[in-house]
């Protein structure tokens, strides 16, 4: 599976990458040697994910999402969240 997913950082901003194990990403990104961008902003939670069975897709959605504003990131977050939640 391919996963693309939001983190927020340490200091409020998002990073969205893909991974084909989301687990080890974010290990990868809390020890500092994940992304340059999260390397000085640890550490990080993961907000939000989608899973493509090809690599191709998830890189053209995680392209996809990098050109969206702050606020729809975050409207992404919100729906993900909600749909996720225990009721």
């Amino acid at each position: 599976m391919n996963y693309v997913y939001i983190v927020e950082c340490n200091d409020g901003t998002l990073y969205t990458g893909w991974t084909t194990n989301i687990e080890n990403r974010l290990k990868a990104h809390n020890s500092g040697k994940g992304a340059k961008y999260t390397k000085v902003r640890i550490p990080v939670e993961l907000r939000y994910s989608e899973t493509y069975e090809s690599k191709s897709e998830a890189l053209k959605r995680e392209y996809a999402i990098k050109k969206l504003s702050r606020a729809k990131k975050f409207e992404l977050i919100n729906k993900y969240e909600q749909s996720n939640s225990c009721v």
